[in-house]
């Protein structure tokens, strides 16, 4: 059992930067890919990021390629998203996932995620 929890969320104005953060407790986080996800209103979810159990490898979707970056720090069960050059199409609720499946699958599996956090709004003013 994974349980997570998203923090950093906020209002910024476009151009600005933020940093999320999910921390999981469970002493098994470092088995674990870990996924960013969000949820505009009246959208659906989208893949966001993924990082791989190592913090080897990973993979963005193309709206977000070059401005946000994620990592984790496994001694701290914490996995981090930074935003930056923020736009007002980034503003939804943002979420975390832990899946034991690869990372790379977070973006092409539409049941990835075998835990989800509560999400953390981010609200990007133009």
């Amino acid at each position: 059992q994974v349980q997570l929890v998203e923090s950093g969320g906020g209002l910024v104005q476009a151009g600005g930067s933020l940093r999320l953060s999910c921390a999981a407790s469970g002493r098994t986080f470092s088995r674990y890919a870990m996924g960013w996800f969000r949820q505009a209103p009246g959208k659906e979810r989208e893949f966001v990021a993924a990082i791989s159990w190592s913090g080897a490898s990973t993979y963005y979707a193309d709206s977000v390629k070059g401005r946000f970056t994620v990592s984790r720090d496994n001694a701290k069960t914490t996995v981090y998203l930074q935003m930056n050059s923020l736009k007002p199409e980034d503003t939804a609720v943002y979420y975390c996932a832990a899946d034991l499946r690869g990372a790379i699958a977070a973006s092409t599996s539409a049941g990835w995620g075998d835990y989800w956090g509560q999400g953390t709004q981010v609200t990007v003013s133009s």
